[in-house]
């Protein structure tokens, strides 16, 4: 009599690795929810350090996703902000050993690893152990483009220049990328400190190594970038966006009081009346440049929605009855209401993505990084924003009194510049829920990896 041929029981088991700041723990967490949701046999180990495990354990998640902690990379008080350098160094030193020792620990074998790009390490972790890493690009497709073709700008003369006498002058060689002034490319390539740009442009040339790259982004936003990117690489890229809450929308609201009495206030303003304002979680504008923003919005006379997480006290007083002053806010919800009739953003690449989502146009006021060329993407190639600052790149006090008339003017839902930027606000708000609804591409694109990673387990 034969022996019977039992098969081992294997669960597929992902692990999750996101870059330890708001803008890419937020994304990374979406896409395991989105995984979570078209296979509940996936199961999911999220790894934060303990400093982000307090910040997000209370949100609901589904079962098949659990956190797991790592320690801080640097004493939480030292601060992210005050130091920059410092803690991005931290993270591409620091983080190795402990995430190899937390695998160790685990009690299912890892089918596959999905890290953020700027997470080098990860790919060292997975060729080490055999574990295919798919790179997760929480920033757009364009900046992605631009820092893999930077070889490019030192052969054509367009690096460590001086931004404010050459910033006029145009590039045009970046495959799949519009043509764009030096002065809107990410400011970083012309600072005195080149370790963060160095670090930046080894990440995308290392993430070759990855089996697969993901996106947050939606592929009809990007078509030339991501036809340029699938051109050059080998392995599978899959645009998965956009990588925002917007399945959380359907859920009933919070009972926090604050959450209420916001959607109150929302509820009692006219329809497209109120302009969101949110500058980022992160870096801030200087005092003199928020005074005179402060004083220009409200010589608007617009109705205003601010998201402010210092100086609330003095802003309410500012705002009077015209706006509403909170710390922090439920931001899909608040820009897919009614009253909302406009963003002004920081153009983070998440607020970018919830903006095109909630189909509104935005007023850019870009501060660092990739935010720069978000903008201009924004104003430029999808032509559903104004700029604030004329220049970007570039230092300069932007007036208040330019401030109202720009508020003025983008907020003038009835004129034909207000009409045209809400038409086409219109027009990539259903290319980006296309994408996401059954059969459109990110729909897909989450099916086909879903069927990579599960090869040969059983998690169909």
């Amino acid at each position: 009599m034969g022996t019977m041929k039992i098969e081992p029981i294997t669960v597929c088991h992902l692990v999750a690795l996101p870059y330890p700041g708001r803008g890419h723990i937020n994304p990374m967490m979406n896409l395991c929810k989105q995984l979570s949701s078209k296979n509940p046999q996936l199961f999911i180990t999220f790894v934060v350090t303990e400093e982000w495990r307090g910040f997000i354990e209370s949100n609901p998640k589904p079962e098949n996703i659990r956190l797991a902690t790592i320690p801080n990379v640097i004493p939480s008080e030292h601060g992210r902000a005050k130091d920059f350098p410092a803690f991005v160094e931290a993270v591409w030193t620091k983080l190795e050993a402990p995430v190899e020792q937390l695998l160790d620990g685990l009690e299912q074998p890892v089918t596959a690893i999905v890290a953020d790009t700027f997470l080098v390490w990860a790919l060292r972790i997975g060729i080490r152990r055999n574990i295919p890493v798919a790179s997760l690009w929480t920033q757009s497709p364009t900046m992605f483009s631009v820092l893999h073709h930077f070889e490019l700008f030192k052969e054509n003369g367009h690096f460590a220049l001086d931004v404010s006498e050459r910033g006029d002058e145009i590039v045009e060689y970046i495959p799949g990328v519009s043509t764009t002034c030096i002065a809107d490319l990410p400011a970083i390539f012309f600072t005195d400190d080149p370790k963060v740009l160095h670090k930046a442009i080894e990440v995308i040339s290392e993430a070759e190594k990855a089996k697969y790259l993901l996106f947050t982004s939606v592929y009809e936003l990007d078509p030339q970038v991501f036809e340029a990117l699938k051109a050059k690489f080998a392995f599978p890229i899959y645009p998965i966006g956009p990588s925002i809450p917007h399945f959380e929308l359907s859920k009933t609201l919070p009972t926090n009081q604050n959450d209420i009495d916001y959607l109150h206030w929302l509820d009692s303003q006219p329809k497209k009346s109120v302009l969101y304002i949110s500058m980022g979680s992160f870096l801030s504008v200087s005092k003199s440049q928020m005074d005179e923003i402060v004083a220009g919005v409200k010589s608007s006379g617009v109705r205003v929605f601010w998201v402010a997480r210092v100086d609330a006290c003095e802003l309410r007083d500012f705002v009077g009855d015209l706006g509403l002053v909170v710390p922090w806010c439920d931001q899909l919800r608040v820009l897919c209401h009614d009253s909302i009739g406009g963003f002004w953003s920081h153009c983070g690449w998440n607020s970018t993505l919830e903006a095109v989502y909630a189909g509104l146009p935005i007023l850019t006021f870009p501060i660092f990084w990739d935010q720069i060329p978000n903008g201009k993407q924004i104003v430029e190639d999808w032509r559903i924003g104004y700029r604030v600052k004329k220049k970007a790149g570039v230092e300069l006090l932007v007036s208040s009194e330019e401030i109202g008339e720009i508020v003025k003017k983008f907020m003038d839902v009835e004129s034909e510049g207000g009409k045209d930027l809400r038409e086409r606000a219109k027009q990539l708000q259903e290319i980006c829920r296309g994408a996401i609804a059954n059969g459109g591409s990110s729909d897909r694109n989450l099916d086909a990896f879903i069927n990579d990673i599960s090869q040969g387990y059983n998690c169909h």
